[in-house]
C-alpha cells in the first residue's frame, strides 16, 4: 500500500493490482486421438484384422472376455462361421453384453460372418441360429457359394476416395434388402456380376459398418481407415 501524510494525518491508498504476465498462446495443433479397437477372438482371421487396424491409426487388441469388450472403445467381428462365433459368443457370456452396447451406439465393423452377425433378418440360416442385430438388413448366408466360388475383385466403394476397393469373397453373404436408414456403399457391378450383379455387400447404419469381403487379407486398409475414423466420431 501507499501512504500520503500531511500535517492532518496520513491517507492510506491501496496498491494498484500489477497485471499478470502475459502467457503464451498454447501451441496451435489437433492432439491425435488413437481408439482401442477390439478383434473379436473366437474364431476367424483376427491376427489380419489387427494388422490392418494398426496400419490405420489405431491400437488393436483381441476381445474375448466381458471384461476385455468393456475397456475397448470399438470392435471388428471378424469372418469366420457365423452359427460358430454365434455359440461361442454366448459360451464365453459376450452375447448379451455386446447386443447392449451395439444398442447404446457401440461402433462395430462386421467382415463377411460378421455381416451376418449384425443384421436384424437372416436367410438360410440354422434353426437356432441368433444375431446381435442392429443393422437393418436382411443378409443371406453363402449367397456366392460355397468354398470353391471364392473370388476377388474390385469395387467402387461410398466413401473411400482413389481406386476401386480390393475385394475377397469366401463363403460370402450379400444383402438382399436394406431398411431405409441403411447407408449402401457398395454393390457387385452390374458387368461381370452374373446373378449376383447389383447386390449389396457393403454397408453402413450409425455406428455399424458391415462388408461381405475380406478387405483385411487384400492388403488394402482403406475400409478400416473408414471405421477408424467412423469410431473418432
Amino acid at each position: 500500500m501507499d501512504a500520503t501524510c500531511s500535517t492532518s494525518g496520513c491517507h492510506v491508498r491501496p496498491a494498484r493490482p500489477r497485471a499478470a504476465p502475459e502467457r503464451p498462446a498454447p501451441p496451435d495443433y489437433d492432439v491425435p486421438v488413437i481408439p482401442t479397437i477390439g478383434v473379436l477372438a473366437l474364431q476367424g482371421d483376427v491376427v489380419e484384422h489387427v494388422r490392418a487396424l494398426e496400419r490405420s491409426g489405431a491400437r488393436a487388441v483381441g476381445v474375448r472376455r466381458p471384461a476385455e469388450l468393456a475397456s475397448v472403445d470399438a470392435l471388428v467381428l471378424p469372418g469366420g462361421e457365423s452359427t460358430t462365433i454365434d455359440k461361442l459368443l454366448r459360451i464365453f457370456e459376450l452375447h448379451g453384453p455386446l447386443q447392449e452396447r451395439i444398442a447404446q451406439g457401440f461402433p462395430v465393423y462386421g467382415s463377411c460372418a460378421g455381416m451376418i452377425l449384425l443384421a436384424d433378418r437372416v436367410l438360410d440360416g440354422t434353426a437356432d441360429q441368433r444375431t446381435l442385430g442392429g443393422l437393418d438388413v436382411t443378409v443371406r448366408r453363402n449367397a456366392f457359394g460355397r468354398q470353391v466360388d471364392s473370388f476377388e475383385t474390385t469395387l467402387p466403394f461410398a466413401g473411400i476416395d482413389g481406386p476401386d476397393v480390393e475385394a475377397t469373397f469366401i463363403r460370402a453373404p450379400w444383402i438382399e434388402e436394406a431398411g431405409e436408414g441403411v447407408e449402401v456403399l457398395a454393390r457387385i457391378p452390374a458387368d461381370g456380376g452374373g446373378d449376383a450383379a447389383g447386390r449389396i455387400v457393403a454397408v453402413r447404419q450409425g455406428a455399424l459398418l458391415a462388408t461381405s469381403f475380406h478387405p483385411e487379407i487384400t492388403g488394402d486398409a482403406r475400409v478400416h481407415e473408414l471405421f477408424v475414423e467412423i469410431v473418432k466420431e
